[in-house]
């Protein structure tokens, strides 16, 4: 009896070995995590920035559908608007519809642009006044912003030329240009450009810059 419980005496110290080796891996393990240059990294880095502009307006003819309580619905989509204009069914109206985008940028300030639908805001009894709204929301400006550089590119013996330019917003936009703009912006540090500003609905203070053209 006493033989067998000496013989099992080095089983308890495998175990205890056992578990101080599976503890040792657990600590090393956890360690790894926190690194990024780990196999076991679990991380998901990313430099991508991703934010999300007013992009867009657009003024649109429509009819009224169906009166639903204080609502109505606008023809051909057939959404649903409050009727502060108490128009009766079969009235002639337009809309301002609106839409947004989401901007990624990336490290090297590439710029990928996901575009949302046309959402409805608001109707008008006359298109002028839609129009008025519209001019308030979509505002052309011109104005200088930083030249970030010029470059060439070849392809199939074909030369083109290339300019990069960082709006207001610090995203940056590469434009294509001809020989004589090329020579002249070679040594520019600032460019004058026509930008479309789009104003958020809600918060008019939030806008988004948009290229539309170099001024000169």
């Amino acid at each position: 009896m006493f033989k067998g419980r000496k013989g099992r005496a080095p089983v308890r110290g495998s175990r205890s070995g056992l578990l101080t080796a599976m503890l040792l891996l657990a600590v090393l393990l956890l360690s790894a995590c926190g690194n990024s240059n780990s196999v076991f990294h679990t991380g998901t880095d990313t430099t991508d920035s991703v934010s999300r502009v007013p992009w867009d307006y657009r003024v649109v003819e429509g009819k009224v559908g169906d009166l639903v309580g204080s609502d109505m619905t606008i023809l051909p989509d057939n959404e649903l608007l409050p009727n502060d204009g108490n128009y009766a069914t079969g009235d002639t109206v337009w809309t301002l519809q609106f839409m947004d985008a989401e901007l990624i940028t990336d490290a090297d300030q590439k710029n990928e642009v996901r575009l949302s639908g046309w959402t409805t805001l608001k109707s008008y009894a006359d298109q002028k006044t839609a129009a008025e709204d519209l001019a308030n929301l979509k505002v052309s400006i011109t104005t200088d912003v930083d030249l970030v550089g010029v470059y060439k590119t070849q392809y199939q013996n074909k030369t083109r030329n290339f300019a990069v330019i960082e709006l207001p917003s610090g995203n940056r936009v590469k434009q294509p240009i001809d020989d004589k703009r090329y020579t002249a912006m070679e040594k520019q540090k600032t460019v004058s450009v026509v930008l479309e500003e789009v104003h958020d609905f809600a918060d008019y203070d939030s806008a988004y810059a948009k290229f539309r053209g170099w001024a000169k």
